[in-house]
């Protein structure tokens, strides 16, 4: 009788590496993702994994955000940020563009290149808004801050409005420039998005 290899026990699982993985959700994004000014144990993407696995999602968030990048260098880097194995991706581009008074309609249409490839990838994604400052007038305001509900629209993706909401020019969140979120106000926002990434998986989180 030919000789066989070792049985499994009566009802265990098979062994999958697939199934000990963790997700690996790439976070895209300009110095608010990178975490400027932040130790790295601060930083949104750091703060956001530990978040996921405390609500029972086994993930790595990679941190692909460069401190300055506008959409047009979003989008420059796409290809080789996504390199390797990538469950999905969050987008938090457009600040920079805002800030420095750039065109919206090309702020749109490099944000638009960039959520048509990673489409193409039939990868999921969560769009992370963002919001003009006051200073540029109401027509550019109204212009920019269409720019991600009118593209989570077309592409069908899931939005979280305004990444910033709940610490923008609050002083006690924010670092000395008032423009980037402290540790608290991290912990603000990754309490707020993190739903929202857990429905992007297809998890329960909480409302």
């Amino acid at each position: 009788m030919a000789a066989v290899g070792p049985l499994l026990a009566v009802g265990a699982p098979a062994p999958s590496a697939a199934a000990a993985a963790p997700i690996r959700i790439v976070a895209l994004g300009d110095s608010l993702t990178a975490g400027y000014g932040l130790p790295e144990a601060d930083a949104f993407p750091v703060r956001l994994q530990a978040w996921l696995k405390s609500h029972g999602l086994d993930a790595q968030v990679v941190n692909a955000g460069v401190s300055g990048d506008t959409t047009a260098g979003g989008l420059a880097r796409l290809d080789w940020s996504l390199a390797g194995k990538v469950d999905a991706v969050l987008v938090e581009l457009g600040a920079n563009d805002a800030l420095r008074g750039l065109d919206p309609g090309e702020a749109k249409g490099n944000l638009d290149e960039i959520l048509t490839k990673l489409e193409e990838r039939k990868l999921p994604v969560l769009l992370l808004g963002m919001r003009s400052p006051a200073n540029w007038g109401k027509g550019y305001r109204d212009d920019f801050d269409a720019i991600y509900p009118e593209l989570a629209q077309a592409h069908h993706l899931p939005l979280y409005p305004f990444f910033l909401d709940g610490v923008a020019l609050q002083q006690d969140l924010n670092q000395a420039d008032g423009l980037h979120p402290n540790a608290r106000g991290v912990e603000v926002i990754v309490d707020r998005v993190g739903p929202y990434v857990l429905r992007l998986l297809g998890k329960t989180g909480p409302a």
